[in-house]
């Protein structure tokens, strides 16, 4: 007797019954990912270490942030003190009394681990990660470099042009000026405004700037050190303290202070000649993770534009077609938060699609979130915190930037409880306070010849 003949089914085919198409099982429970406990010690010379165990793989993740403000508010200050920290990034690891360049890249691959450095007004940071077994080596190298970073002069040379090279073409991009610009219309002068300096800047400083800048910022009082891995807590903070008791500051770091509150105002057209698209960025103030309206405001956002399934996504892309993505979010500034609306658009429908932005912000206000909407949003949003602390660098990231911005991390074991506890009122209240056009200000930066006229139509959009 030969075998019954097998047919292939179509996922449609396996989806439907009969009667109709299959019903989709509940959700399940939330799970929940167990958070390690977190060391949390400051050392005599004034630097915090967060240490916890994560022995999930055999590696450690480091992250060491300093706060990086310009001394003062001077714009001529200010520029110089971004443009030598951009070079002192690009530099801090080519060389000490005792390692050059290719020392210190060789002893941190020996036990496969990696550093690196960025900046920018707030803070300086160095991440990286290495086997645990080597976390003495990797703690000695970083030490080295803080403490006896030497900044030879051939070696800032090589990169200043580099870093000119760099900065030219990225202040090139599109989305760097209207990220620029957008900064400038909601924090005007404040050091905020001024993530980036320019190549002209850059190509100013020397190398003796450099050297007066790590020596005058780059101090441990105020600094946070996160340690997460397959380590013993308590033994890493000890270790911490024995290799890091050189490293000494005359004063404590320096704190960025609060920019601007975010005023409304109409938008600001900035004019690039030639482009094929335009950029809209639109904001308003926002709330702190500690406020107790944050995790309301929080569904509000991915319901109106924070993930795919969004209501502006829908709108703006998988109806109309004006753009590929949209997005809306929390951005968090040194003592709150705003909100940031943006997506790129071809300039022919720039007008069309800010039309809809407002349309859909409009909509937030006067037609809530439904309650499944909501319910939608309060799962991705708790799925997604859950798989970003699953990891040991996801988790080392969240608990330093925390830790920074004054937030213990408590916060991040009580936040879910706190998002299953939002209301469709409570949503309903921030999309009214949050969300409506009237609160918001922004640039659209495309070519004016082009986008002008449908703008200038369209109202609540300054032309030059």
């Amino acid at each position: 007797m030969s075998a019954p003949t097998r047919t292939h089914r179509t996922a449609q085919e396996i989806g439907r019954t009969a009667a109709g198409p299959r019903p989709l099982p509940p959700l399940g429970p939330t799970r929940t990912v167990p958070l390690p406990d977190v060391l949390d010690v400051t050392l005599p010379n004034g630097l915090r270490v967060l240490a916890a165990h994560r022995p999930g793989v055999p590696m450690a993740e480091i992250r060491l942030r300093v706060p990086f403000a310009p001394p003062t508010s001077d714009d001529g200050a200010v520029s110089r003190h971004l443009a030598t920290a951009e070079l002192l990034t690009a530099t801090l690891l080519t060389g000490t009394a005792t390692r050059d360049r290719v020392g210190i890249d060789d002893e941190l691959a020996g036990v496969g681990a990696d550093l690196h450095v960025a900046v920018d007004p707030e803070r300086l940071q160095i991440g990286g990660s290495g086997l645990a077994s080597g976390l003495p080596h990797v703690l000695e190298v970083l030490d080295d470099v803080l403490t006896a970073a030497r900044y030879p002069d051939t070696e800032v040379a090589r990169e200043r042009t580099r870093v000119v090279e760099r900065i030219t073409v990225a202040r090139a991009q599109p989305r760097t000026i209207a990220r620029e610009a957008l900064q400038r219309k909601r924090f005007g002068r404040h050091p905020l405004a001024r993530e980036m300096p320019t190549g002209p800047d850059i190509a100013a400083v020397t190398a003796d700037d450099v050297r007066a800048l790590h020596a005058d910022a780059l101090v441990p009082a105020g600094a946070i050190l996160t340690l997460v891995g397959d380590l013993d807590p308590a033994d890493a903070a000890g270790l911490v303290e024995r290799v890091f008791g050189t490293w000494t500051g005359s004063h404590s770091a320096r704190e960025l202070g609060p920019p601007p509150p975010v005023q409304p105002s109409d938008l600001e057209l900035v004019h690039r000649a030639g482009s094929v698209q335009s950029q809209l960025r639109l904001s308003a103030p926002g709330v702190h993770r500690l406020n107790p309206r944050y995790a309301a405001l929080q569904l509000t956002n991915l319901v109106f534009g924070g993930y795919f399934s969004s209501r502006w996504m829908e709108n703006v892309r998988e109806d109309k077609g004006y753009t590929y993505s949209a997005h809306s979010g929390t951005e968090f500034v040194p003592g709150g938060a705003v909100l940031t609306v943006e997506t790129d658009v071809a300039s022919d429908v720039t007008a069309a699609a800010l039309l809809e932005t407002r349309y859909e912000l409009g909509r937030l206000t006067a037609v809530p979130p439904t309650p499944a909407e909501i319910d939608a949003a309060r799962r991705y949003a708790i799925g997604s915190l859950l798989i970003s602390l699953d990891s040991q660098g996801g988790y080392a990231s969240t608990i330093s930037s925390l830790a920074a911005d004054g937030v213990p991390v408590q916060w991040l074991r009580d936040h879910p409880a706190r998002l299953e506890a939002v209301t469709p009122d409570q949503v309903a209240a921030a999309a009214l306070d949050f969300f409506a056009p009237s609160v918001f200000t922004g640039v659209v930066v495309g070519d004016a010849e082009v986008v002008g006229s449908g703008l200038r139509a369209l109202g609540g959009v300054d032309l030059p």
